[in-house]
């Protein structure tokens, strides 16, 4: 059975920091691609970061410069380090992972980040 247990959002003032987490079970962990999506009110779920097993990484044009995805292979977390955070920022943070060699996809349930003006 795949989890994957996303932590760390809150509430913070424009301009300071966050760092999500999400444990991941269930899973080879070191071959699966890591991301993170995110999902504002009244729009679609987006892509914000991904990693793969070799540590590529992938960012909307939004959060460059500002987010960076990384992985812990040893422990199977997966990391969002989101600093000067904006109101638009603003989302249910989703974790994901996948699979290279079937393609299958697992999602999170969410953490909500919140950014206040």
């Amino acid at each position: 059975q795949v989890q994957l247990v996303e932590s760390g959002g809150g509430l913070v003032q424009a301009g300071e920091s966050l760092r999500l987490s999400c444990a991941a079970s269930g899973i080879i962990f070191s071959i699966n691609v890591m991301g993170w999506y995110r999902q504002a009110p009244g729009k679609q779920r987006e892509l914000v970061a991904t990693i793969s097993a070799g540590g590529g990484e992938n960012y909307a044009d939004s959060v460059k410069g500002r987010f960076a995805i990384s992985r812990d292979n040893i422990n199977h977390v997966a990391y969002l380090q989101m600093n000067s955070l904006k109101p638009e920022d603003t989302a249910v943070y989703y974790c994901n992972s996948l699979n290279v060699r079937d393609l299958t996809t697992f999602w999170g349930q969410g953490t909500q980040v919140t950014v206040s003006s």
